[in-house]
Parts: structure tokens; C-alpha cells; sequence
């Protein structure tokens, strides 16, 4: 199908753990084709925009109608996202810049039409609901991907250092392939991880200070964690802890949610969940953290696709 019912999914927080978890679905439109992000741009306007993953990111007013004009189209600005067809591809993250409502940056996770990856920065226009279609400023990449699937995507600012954070997936096909340890497990390379970069600073950015492997050898310095096979949604707690929830999509059998914190390796491909994967080349258990909620595939559940804190 070219249009999929797109629906807001109400999530009523219970604090015990043995209470039941009452989940309702609101339809909310009909009218998005192959959307794969929903956000606000944190400027008090109420807006929703929708990200689609062939090019498009459309506003929705309060009535769950989009205006007229896409905020953006970048497929119209060059990125043709129609022979892309039905891989994990296409543009795949949207961040507001913490200081939107005055300067009116944003950013955008997207892949070209040779397989790479782009991080780029926008600008909107005098009129709110439409960006600078020519704006664009490269931040990162071109990144090569291997494959077509994999590829992460998310991007999202911390809430108390304003810093920029982006996963990255393990490169693609399956059980990832790539050298003797995988990309996953490789901290010399961006794939299979989750960078933090400062992007008021530098050009196009600067690397935290406080970067847990900056200065390291054999590790790349925008790296904030690895250890991931496709952490394809993430979000911080905005209460008080501030933690991030990245939701890493398993190969076969395995769905997995982590609390990720700076300088830790998350296991893929040793490990799936908490479970042996490939362990050959890989060191001891000890080096390697958990995640805080798994699930397999036998209940009919399949891809753990992102959530909100």
C-alpha cells in the first residue's frame, strides 16, 4: 500500500510494575505515505510535522489536517528517493535545533541515491511552514553503507547538553559480515554506533571535550557508544534522569531496549539481547552491558521500531 493509517499511540504510565498497561490507538490520517517519524519543532506552535521516508516532511495542524505545502521536500531538491523501493532507506531522522524558535536550524539523517548517508544541516524561511529548499549544509558524510538496510538514522539533541547525538546501524546484510569482529564491534569505524557531535561549534562541528574516547587509539572520536546492529529510534528521558532508550532492532530472534550511557559496548554481534550470538573474536562478557528489556519473536512480535520517554 502507498498509504498507511498513521496513528498517535496514547501510552498511560502506571507506577507499578504489575499494573495493567492500557494502550489505545486514535486515527488520526490516512493521508501519509510511508511515514517513519512524528515530532514538533519545540517552539510552542503546537505544529506536528510528519517525516515520510521518500523525501517529504508535511505539517499537520490540530484538526489532523496537513497544509497545502510540504515543509520540505527534499526530493525536490535533488535526492530522488522513488528508486529506492522497498529498503531500509530513504530520509530516516528530522532534529530540531534546542534554540529552533530563534534560529531556525534544523537537521536531517537521509541517503542518497548511491547508498550513502548525508547528516546535513537546514534553515527555515520567513514563513514558518516552508524551509530554504537550497539551504542545505553537509555536517557528516558522505558515510558509505554497505548494504541498503541497517542504516539507522535517528538524530536527537541531548536535553541537558544540547549536543547532537545520531546512530548509526552495523552496515547491513545479515549478522554483520564486515571484517573479523563486525562493525558493530569495530570502534574505528562510525557504523555500528552512536555519535555525539557539537554542532554550534566547528566546522561543520567540534567533538565534546567530555567525548568518552576522544584521544583513544583505535577509536573514532564523535563515538559515544557501540556495540549496535540498527538503533533505528532513540530518546531521552526529559524527567530527571535524562537517560537515552535506544531501541536496537534484532537479527533473528531477539528485540532488545537499552539505557545507553557514554564509553559502553552494547554487544551485537556477540551477543543478541542477552543472548550468545557470534562470539568468536569477542572478549570477555564482562566488557559488554545489557540491555534493560528484551523480547523474541515467538509471541508474534517482530521489529522493536523506537518509542518515546
Amino acid at each position: 500500500m502507498n498509504k498507511k493509517l498513521f496513528c498517535f499511540i496514547l501510552f498511560l504510565s502506571v507506577s507499578q510494575v504489575e499494573a495493567q498497561i492500557d494502550l489505545q490507538l486514535e486515527p488520526v490520517t490516512n493521508d501519509a505515505t510511508q511515514p517513519i517519524l512524528v515530532t514538533h519543532a519545540g517552539d510552542g506552535s503546537g505544529r506536528i510535522f510528519v517525516v515520510e521516508r521518500r523525501g517529504k516532511i508535511r505539517i499537520m495542524d490540530a484538526s489532523g489536517t496537513f497544509l497545502a505545502t510540504p515543509f520540505l521536500d527534499i526530493g525536490s531538491s535533488g535526492l530522488n528517493l522513488i528508486d529506492i523501493g522497498f529498503t531500509e532507506q530513504g530520509l530516516l531522522g528530522l532534529a530540531f535545533h534546542p534554540d529552533y524558535e530563534n534560529n531556525g536550524r534544523f537537521f536531517l539523517n537521509y541517503t542518497r541515491t548511491d547508498g550513502d548517508t548525508i547528516v546535513s544541516e537546514w534553515q527555515v524561511s520567513e514563513d514558518p511552514n516552508i524551509a530554504y529548499a537550497t539551504s542545505e549544509s553537509v555536517i557528516l558524510g558522505p558515510v558509505d553503507q554497505p548494504e541498503d538496510n541497517h542504516n539507522g538514522g535517528a538524530l536527537v539533541f541531548g536535553p541537558t547538553d544540547g549536543y547532537l547525538y545520531i546512530s548509526f546501524g552495523d552496515g547491513g546484510s545479515g549478522g554483520d559480515p564486515h571484517g573479523a569482529i563486525g562493525n558493530g564491534q569495530n570502534p574505528n569505524t562510525i557504523l555500528g554506533s552512536i555519535l555525539r557531535i557539537d554542532v554550534d561549534s566547528g566546522s561543520p562541528y567540534s567533538v565534546p571535550a567530555d567525548n568518552p574516547f576522544v584521544g583513544m587509539a583505535g577509536f573514532l572520536d564523535e563515538i559515544f557508544a557501540y556495540g549496535f546492529r540498527n538503533p533505528w529510534r532513540m530518546s531521552f528521558d526529559r524527567g530527571g534522569t535524562h537517560q537515552m532508550y535506544v531501541a536496537d532492532v534484532g537479527q533473528n530472534i531477539w528485540e532488545e531496549v537499552s539505557i545507553v550511557e557514554g564509553g559502553k559496548n552494547y554487544g551485537w554481534r556477540c551477543f543478541e539481547g542477552t543472548h550468545d550470538y557470534n562470539p568468536s573474536n569477542c572478549g570477555s562478557a564482562t566488557e559488554f552491558v545489557d540491555p534493560v528489556a528484551e523480547y523474541n519473536h515467538s509471541s508474534g512480535r517482530c521489529s522493536v521500531t523506537g518509542g518515546y520517554v
